[in-house]
Order: structure tokens, then sequence, then C-alpha cells
């Protein structure tokens, strides 16, 4: 689930915690761009798969420059089309 930023401050000002789906063991980092990233390369439902993406990538706030983000799109379509 990705909350957008008026969710995350309705949340946050009710006091409720944001909860994010994931198996034990693997821990996926807290930021808004890992959901994205997950669906754009069909990871979504592939806890393994996407701990080992989101371990590869660094650090995500990298991935907020434009050049990042070309340089990534094309091996999230690899992973999409092999079924990660």
């Amino acid at each position: 689930m990705t909350w957008d930023a008026l969710q995350i401050t309705a949340l946050d000002a009710l006091g409720l915690a944001r909860y994010r789906v994931q198996m034990p063991g693997q821990v996926l980092p807290d930021d808004p761009l890992v959901d994205p990233l997950l669906r754009a390369a069909g990871l979504h439902r592939d806890a393994d798969g996407a701990c080992a993406l989101v371990r590869s990538l660094g650090a995500l706030t990298d991935l907020r420059s434009a050049a990042a983000k070309r340089a990534l799109w094309p091996r999230l379509r690899q992973l999409r089309r092999h079924g990660g």
C-alpha cells in the first residue's frame, strides 16, 4: 500500500500507524518510492525478489534525480518481462 502525502498527514494527525505488508524477516525501507518500484518491476507479491531489488538499488534518495530514473527503467522493464 502506498500512502500519499494527504493520507500520511491525516493518519499521523489521528495517531494511527501506517502498515506495509511484508514477510517475517524481510525489511523494506519506509519510503514512498518502494511500492511503486516493486509494482513497476512486477515484484509486489514476491517478498524475496522485492528485498533483493531494494538492496541492489542502494540509497533510494539517489533515485530522485532524472538521470537515475532513466537508468533504472530498463532494469525494471526487464524484471517485469522475465517475472522478477
